[in-house]
């Protein structure tokens, strides 16, 4: 298999584990993912848009679905009077808690027919991808393994 091949099917094996640990919670996988970046810091539509790579029309309405049901609330950005942040509600922190442990331990259970030292090389070469192409923060470092500065841990 090619590593364009490789990698588009991870991405799809990832998404499924979104989907699967959404439908656990009652949410879809787009709210989880909404959720688990959220678990960083609030952010601004804006930005937020370019985090998940969301059109703003796309945007607004994964936005509004969510308020909905109580998971996230718009709040003035205290930088810029004229703009809106977005951050969850106490029940939207408390089910990103939940999803993100869930969601986690899925990721994590695809590669339990890897030997640890495979399991080390891909987590290290996948991270330098990641950094490489300067990801932004779309899913909170484990704490477990998170330097003691981490968002969140």
């Amino acid at each position: 298999m090619g590593i364009a091949t490789a990698l588009v099917r991870s991405a799809f094996l990832v998404n499924a584990v979104y989907a699967d640990s959404g439908r656990e919670h009652g949410i879809t996988a787009q709210q989880g993912q909404l959720l688990c970046v959220l678990m960083v810091k609030p952010y601004g539509m804006r930005e937020l848009g370019t985090v998940l790579g969301l059109a703003k029309s796309s945007l607004t309405g994964l936005v509004d679905r969510s308020v909905q049901r109580g998971l996230v609330r718009r709040e003035a950005d205290p930088e810029d009077g004229r703009a809106v942040r977005v951050a969850p509600t106490e029940a939207g922190s408390e089910l990103a808690e939940v999803f993100y442990a869930e969601t986690c331990r899925r990721v994590e259970a695809l590669t339990e027919g890897l030997d640890t030292a495979d399991r080390e090389q891909l987590t290290a070469l996948l991270g330098r991808l990641v950094l490489e192409n300067k990801v932004p923060m779309v899913f909170r470092e484990s704490c477990e393994n998170a330097p003691a500065a981490t968002p969140g841990c």
